[in-house]
């Protein structure tokens, strides 16, 4: 089990990243732009670099929904290599099973 700490930090960032998302895009798109001008991408880039370091999407980090672990997640599932294995093995996941050849 993940430290609560880490996995309340992980929501704080995604909270962030949800908030200010339409911001981030629209200054992106006038660094972008063609039509802006030079002042006006240089303010975009100095409005962006001020903005919270959390609210962009890559610092974001998957964490398995039921343990918090940071490693080992599978996207599909949202679950940890531990736990999608455990779960797997008690058959819950209709048309998963461990292979063997």
């Amino acid at each position: 089990m993940a430290k609560k700490s880490m996995i309340n930090r992980e929501l704080k960032r995604a909270k962030l990243v949800e908030r200010l998302h339409a911001k981030r895009i629209s200054l992106k798109d006038i660094i972008k732009s063609e039509t802006a001008t030079f002042e006006e991408k240089q303010a975009a880039v100095v409005a962006l670099q001020k903005m919270p370091r959390d609210s962009s999407a890559s610092r974001k980090h998957a964490r398995c929904s039921i343990t918090g672990r940071p490693h080992g997640v599978y996207s599909k599932f949202g679950l940890g290599r531990n736990k999608l294995r455990e779960i797997t093995m008690r058959g819950d996941i209709p048309g998963l099973r461990k292979a063997s050849w």
